[in-house]
């Protein structure tokens, strides 16, 4: 059997903001799994379901329910709980055995550290639960960014991760196009890196641009350029960019000649977009005919959704490995249950997860 839980533990506080949002980001994580999920056909028997608090949601009815509760409005009434410490601790429990089964765990660990913590305490309590297999589907691997020590006295917050999780008991990590391939390496079990372009690229195909092109934002994503032009048959160019602190850019270059081309922004992820929107100006001012952006992770922090909002892009196109807080007319996001929910069934039969990426 197949045993999957949304890490959605400890949701709620008194203060309504919070309350709100933390309940849309579990709906948005537990959204994609359901609708994808349903795909299973191949498993001759699973058990969906979300626990929050001491409630258990599942079947059917929670399908419908996820469907109808992305604005949140009444949902808190149903599934709502307080946490059990006044300062804030959580607890989390399985609430029937799960002794012997294969356990998904489903959660993105961007800020804030609840998540994390969320998923550590679930992976803790089905290795208690004598679990036979627990698996973390960790669509968004946050603190991936930190994965060396470029600078004196600061940590490598990647490995960390790793060791976090590897402690707690994982056996298994599934995650989409993590920050660093190397992260990989940090882990001690298997650890499956899906690649978004498996939806990316027929939706670029889709679009029908007579002058495609792809680009990188920056040089560290040239791999990732080159990969996309080669599936979408089409050549690339570079912006190279020098930075003086983090999150700040000094000066852009463009590599490459982009005069009356459909250029496509290509990279794994989107924070304060900076670096997008301005490898965006810069391409446009270059004489490309539109510029799109494509990232699989749509963090928009900071100034993120004002700077879009201005932007030269005709649009932004993300994944709902993060659930937005704020919609835009130029972002358009792609689901990646259907993707998730075949890498899960592979995994449970054992099948390859290299021929699903095979075009």
């Amino acid at each position: 059997d197949v045993f999957v839980y949304v890490a959605a533990f400890g949701l709620f506080t008194d203060v309504s903001y919070q309350t709100d949002q933390k309940l849309k980001n579990a709906l948005g994580h537990a959204a994609y799994v359901l609708e994808g999920m349903k795909r299973l056909t191949n498993i001759p028997s699973y058990e969906l379901k979300i626990t929050i608090g001491d409630n258990i949601i599942e079947g059917e009815y929670m399908i419908g329910m996820i469907t109808n509760a992305r604005s949140v409005g009444g949902v808190k009434d149903i599934m709502g709980k307080e946490v059990d410490f006044a300062d804030g601790e959580f607890e989390v429990s399985y609430e029937e055995s799960i002794r012997g089964r294969d356990v998904f765990l489903v959660q993105s660990t961007f800020p804030n550290s609840d998540n994390l913590m969320e998923l550590l305490l679930m992976i803790d309590a089905a290795k208690r639960a004598s679990a036979r297999r627990i698996i973390a589907v960790i669509p968004y691997f946050g603190f991936a960014r930190q994965d060396r020590k470029d600078r004196p006295r600061i940590s490598i917050a990647a490995k960390l991760m790793a060791d976090l999780l590897t402690t707690a008991g994982v056996t298994r990590v599934i995650t989409m196009d993590i920050h660093a391939d190397q992260i990989q390496g940090f882990f001690n079990v298997p650890v499956d890196n899906i690649f978004a372009s498996k939806i990316f690229v027929p939706y670029i195909e889709s679009l029908n641009l007579p002058n495609l092109m792809v680009a990188s934002p920056d040089a560290g994503g040239t791999r990732r350029a080159a990969s996309y032009a080669k599936m979408l048959n089409t050549v690339f160019s570079i912006c190279h960019k020098q930075r003086s602190k983090p999150n700040a850019i000094e000066q852009m270059l463009l590599i490459g000649d982009v005069k009356d081309k459909d250029v496509i922004l290509i990279d794994d992820m989107i924070d304060t977009a900076g670096t997008i929107t301005k490898a965006g100006q810069l391409i446009k001012d270059s004489g490309a005919r539109s510029v799109r952006a494509v990232a699989t992770h749509p963090i928009f922090s900071g100034s993120a959704m004002e700077r879009i909002e201005n932007s030269v892009f005709d649009e932004v196109i993300v994944t709902d490995t993060i659930p937005l807080t704020n919609p835009s007319s130029k972002i358009h996001v792609l689901s990646t249950a259907p993707l998730f929910a075949e890498v899960i069934k592979r995994v449970e039969n054992y099948e390859s997860l290299s021929d699903l990426f095979k075009k």
